[in-house]
């Protein structure tokens, strides 16, 4: 492609992004899908593009509506090009030619505004503290109230690109012998600095045709995901529930700790997801996890097997702020009424999850959320309903040997971002069941269960 028929496509695709409610990793393989001819190089720029464009829309939008530019993708692709890839005045139109794959040719008013933009910054004073920041109007303030001066640079470090993170299948290889195989397979990688089955690759490379991935040696997995499996800290032989399993990467993480002692029961509400998870499985040699559909969090499945589980794993449905990294267009989607709703679910599902938690055993409570309300509140609000049941479990005390320093936690729950710990963004609460629940309480359980 030329470099102007690159652009064009660029335009086209963001335009789809934002015109379609589905996430944009699914709106673009579904784009590049039915257009096979474009080689790889050229699918890499136009997705960079895009990306680029999606995290950094706030920022762009106020620059377009600055220099009298319409709020439209090919208005921020024009201003993309001028402050993140830093092009001159005399490059525009030769990526604006008019050609017959190009772009149609700037007009008027865009050549005024791409002479207004030459030398500017992103972010500059004068903008609103969330657009200088790039983060929605509805998540500043909250991240405003949790990170205060920190919010900086937790600001810029959700602008840039998540790297590649893998984790060692403990049940085939460690973490030495997987970063072995991968440079052999010229794949360079170090270890994470906090998980200790963690790689993370020098830079971002399709690793799925590797011996490493296709034998099982490894899975895809951000090292915060990885650390939320460690604090479940689920041992060989015991019964364990992960009550929101999805496709399974913790599940897995979990399986490898066990040694594939015991069993793990895989619960979503999607069989969907859970039929993802088979694939997984095979390759990782993973043998001790069944799996079952719940119709909701309630589902009388639950009820039958209360008490009866050493460790159970809620990770919760939740805003997904921590990741807005991967999934920058999910920031600019957020709403109050989104909030509220997934608040309001995360806490019926932990109510009926430890209901599955035996006396002595331990609930784990997470989501990839950087918002208070998902997090601590919720923490807070089970204590007040729960806090004869169970207590809450200091993370720093449950974290093998010197993580729990590393990570520098300033509080007894594990919560990580992108700033501090170059993960995404996790959030994750230990407690421990300390009486079962009263004959009331159980009762009601039971009726209210079905």
């Amino acid at each position: 492609m030329t470099p102007a028929a690159r652009v064009d496509a660029a335009i086209e695709l963001l335009d789809t992004v934002l015109r379609e409610t589905r996430p944009a990793d699914q709106v673009i393989a579904y784009w590049l899908r039915g257009r096979r001819y474009v080689g790889s190089k050229d699918r890499g720029w136009i997705v960079e593009a895009v990306y680029a464009s999606l995290r950094e829309k706030q920022r762009l939008e106020w620059w377009a509506a600055r220099v009298g530019l319409p709020a439209r993708a090919r208005s921020l692709v024009i201003v993309a090009l001028m402050l993140i890839d830093h092009r001159t005045g005399n490059e525009m139109p030769t990526l604006f030619d008019g050609s017959t794959h190009g772009p149609s040719k700037l007009s008027d008013i865009e050549q005024m505004a791409v002479q207004m933009l030459h030398g500017q910054d992103l972010a500059v004073e004068g903008q609103p503290r969330a657009v200088r920041l790039n983060l929605p109007g509805i998540a500043a303030d909250r991240l405003m109230a949790r990170f205060g001066d920190r919010l900086e640079a937790l600001g810029e470090a959700m602008n840039t690109p998540a790297p590649v993170d893998l984790r060692a299948n403990g049940i085939k290889a460690d973490r030495d012998e997987v970063a072995k195989q991968l440079a052999r397979e010229g794949v360079e990688s170090e270890p994470t600095p906090f998980s200790p089955m963690g790689l993370r690759l020098a830079r971002r490379m399709p690793i799925f045709h590797t011996r490493a991935f296709s034998n099982g040696l490894a899975e895809v997995q951000d090292e915060g995901s990885q650390l939320v499996a460690l604090l479940v800290d689920a041992k060989p032989g015991d019964q364990v529930a992960d009550f929101c399993a999805g496709a399974g990467g913790k599940t897995l993480a979990m399986a490898a700790t066990m040694a594939n002692k015991g069993r793990i029961m895989a619960l979503d509400i999607s069989e969907a997801r859970l039929e993802r998870m088979s694939e997984r499985m095979r390759r990782a040699g993973v043998h001790n996890i069944e799996r079952r559909a719940l119709k909701h969090e309630r589902d009388p499945w639950v009820r039958r097997h209360k008490l009866k589980f050493d460790r159970v794993l809620v990770d919760a449905p939740c805003t997904g702020s921590g990741t807005w990294r991967r999934a920058p267009d999910a920031k600019w989607k957020l709403t109050e009424e989104t909030i509220a709703e997934l608040t309001e679910l995360q806490g019926r599902i932990l109510e009926s999850a430890a209901r599955l938690v035996k006396t002595g055993g331990r609930i784990v409570y997470a989501t990839c959320s950087l918002l208070p309300e998902e997090n601590e509140a919720r923490a807070e609000a089970f204590l007040a309903s729960h806090g004869s049941e169970f207590r809450r479990l200091d993370a720093r005390e449950i974290l093998p040997g010197d993580l729990a320093a590393a990570l520098k936690l300033d509080g007894p729950d594990l919560a990580l971002d992108p700033a501090t710990h170059g993960t995404d963004g996790f959030y994750a609460v230990a407690f421990e069941r300390i009486a079962d629940p009263a004959p009331t309480e159980a009762v009601q359980a039971e009726v209210a269960g079905g």
